[in-house]
């Protein structure tokens, strides 16, 4: 029978790209890991990895136990965790998946209770767009990560709202209007965050039919802040969660009003770490 060695193993391989790395994530030797996916393609009966100088690759039998694999991992590591909770300690890992416009103002002052409440548990923190949120969030890669609300299929409580403001250069025209209107911004180059701001505005400028002139993207806010400052395009962005804004760059409160809404969500697998989390934004949230 497999064990969670063996899993954890195969799984690490796959998403570090070679068993030295593998061996690093899970703190064991090389040969350890080397053993332990041998093992299990023993039991199986089939190659998983295709060994390469340059990393490693998936056999159609790899390509299939994968997906068993990680939800086994998910399923077996929860449990640990919520019989050692039986036990009045919650222990284990909290793998936290958050935007980056957020973490500091939101979510950090959340991290810092949860540690406080439950010292042995680990918090581990991803940061990416809102489309990798929910991608680590289904492949389990994240037990809890900030999404976009409202949010299907998934549990979830509500964080907090982030107003949008537009983002113009000092010097442009709108720069001295006190409230800058969809349509007018629309007639300027586009500067687009790919962080999963896009998904607050996007809906409003469609429902009165504006439609950006997208001539930039970057993912970081910093990026943005510093194209709109070379007077390259304006943009939207949180007024929440910006860093201090460089010289030549000024906010301006947007028209239509325009809210985001966040939460976090736990995955299906959630174990109890993650829950004792969103228990948590839920109770503080009240």
């Amino acid at each position: 029978m497999s064990t969670l060695l063996q899993l954890r193993a195969f799984v690490a391989v796959v998403e570090t790209g070679s068993f030295t790395s593998a061996s690093r994530e899970l703190g064991l030797s090389q040969p350890a890991v080397s053993r332990a996916v041998a093992a299990l393609e023993k039991e199986l009966a089939l190659p998983l990895l295709v060994r390469e100088r340059g990393g490693v690759s998936l056999t159609e039998a790899g390509e299939l136990a994968l997906g068993h694999a990680r939800e086994a991992v998910s399923h077996l590591t929860a449990m640990r965790k919520d019989v050692a909770a039986l036990a009045g300690s919650l222990t284990g890992t909290l793998t936290l998946a958050s935007l980056p416009s957020v973490t500091g103002t939101l979510v950090a002052p959340h991290v810092r209770e949860f540690r406080e409440r439950h010292p042995a548990v680990a918090v581990r923190l991803l940061e990416g767009s809102e489309e990798e949120v929910r991608d680590w969030l289904d492949r389990g890669a994240a037990e809890a990560g900030v999404v976009s609300l409202p949010v299907k299929g998934l549990q979830s409580a509500v964080l907090g709202d982030q107003d949008m403001v537009a983002v113009v250069p000092a010097d442009s025209r709108l720069a001295g209007w006190d409230v800058v209107d969809y349509v007018e911004l629309a007639k300027e180059p586009f500067v687009r965050s790919t962080g999963g701001c896009a998904d607050a505005f996007t809906p409003v400028a469609q429902s009165i039919g504006v439609d950006f002139d997208v001539a930039f993207e970057a993912r970081g806010l910093s990026a943005v802040l510093e194209i709109v400052r070379a007077g390259l395009g304006v943009s939207i962005l949180p007024s929440a969660g910006l860093p201090d804004l460089p010289d030549g760059v000024v906010i301006r409160p947007l028209t239509p009003t325009t809210v985001r809404n966040l939460g976090v969500a736990v995955s299906a697998s959630a174990s109890a770490p993650a829950r004792a989390f969103l228990q948590q934004i839920a109770e503080l949230g009240l």
